[in-house]
């Protein structure tokens, strides 16, 4: 068999409805041969009735009886994965259908061994909450020895598979960080090239493994101690305050930002006043102008308007 271009590792977890319209966007994706890997990391829902009822031959499903975690149904898939390019999708998150065959593009133009794309933000429906053009390579490069500066985490992320390699594994004793540990390891290699458009939608609900903001700060001493370098603690604390305050715990922000002046943002003093009696507006982020947001915006909205309401399989409300 001729092996496809790129392959799609999908780790997931009892997300059946979710993983639904993950799997539809990779399937979607135009003018590259791929393959997707359906990593179930022990999944109790209709998971695997959902994978084996899709009829198209490009996905493979592999069912983990016990659960290890997210870095460990991936590195599983890059074991399995045949393809030269190796692209990470996480079970809530969906792509336009151009995203792999436009970073593949620039890369192989570039010759370069990674790339990331821009990103939006979206609910449930798929209706975007924000989002704006990401920071240009020399940049991400420079902050990621502050933080993780790629947008979206994994599911952004193309990795030609030899420089993975190279890289070698996710670290399965990080659960918080792995993605930054990653990027880290892949910057020191070369940096990457990007593809400036919206091409991923990042999922915003109750159950991010994103929000689990007390493991990311406890991992932040892991990640600094591994490559000598010094962490922004206090944008850490800010960001686990803008996820409290999503959820609309207004305490559990203010006690972040109240961090974030421990850590030298006295800034972040302003930000916990506004954070107890105008939280609407705290969640208000640094934002492109208008014109340049609409634009984005209306780009990203053609291609989730064409995913919503797809089915692939027999998840129902599950």
């Amino acid at each position: 068999m001729k092996a496809p271009d790129a392959t799609v590792v999908i780790p997931t977890r009892d997300r059946c409805r979710r993983l639904e319209l993950a799997v539809r966007s990779a399937l979607a994706q135009t003018g590259v041969d791929l393959e997707v890997l359906i990593i179930d990391d022990g999944s109790t829902d209709a998971t695997g009735q959902m994978a084996s009822s899709i009829p198209d031959p490009r996905v493979r499903y592999l069912k983990r009886v016990v659960s290890e975690g997210v870095s460990a149904a991936r590195n599983v898939g890059i074991a399995e994965a045949r393809g030269r390019w190796i692209a990470f999708l996480d079970d809530d998150d969906v792509w336009a259908p151009t995203k792999l065959a436009r970073q593949i593009g620039v890369m192989e133009s570039d010759e370069r061994t990674w790339s990331y794309a821009g990103d939006v933000m979206v609910d449930g429906d798929l209706n975007i909450l924000s989002g704006g053009p990401p920071l240009p390579p020399d940049e991400v490069v420079s902050l990621l020895e502050r933080y993780d500066s790629i947008p979206a985490g994994a599911s952004n992320v193309v990795v030609r598979a030899d420089a993975l390699a190279a890289a070698g594994p996710f670290d399965t004793g990080l659960t918080s960080s792995e993605d930054w540990d990653m990027w880290i390891r892949l910057a020191r290699q070369g940096p990457p090239d990007w593809v400036r458009s919206p091409l991923v939608a990042i999922s915003h609900h109750r159950d991010n493994a994103s929000r689990d903001t007390a493991a990311m700060i406890r991992q932040l001493d892991v990640v600094a101690r591994r490559y000598g370098i010094r962490v922004d603690r206090a944008r850490h604390h800010r960001w686990a305050a803008w996820y409290a305050l999503l959820d609309g715990r207004r305490a559990d922000a203010t006690r972040s930002y109240a961090r974030a002046v421990a850590a030298g943002d006295i800034g972040s003093l302003a930000r916990a006043t506004v954070a107890i009696l105008a939280p609407g507006y705290a969640l208000r982020r640094a934002r492109p102008k208008a014109v340049e947001r609409d634009r984005w915006i209306a780009e990203a909205s053609a291609w989730l308007d064409a995913l919503k309401d797809q089915r692939v399989g027999p998840c129902g409300d599950a």
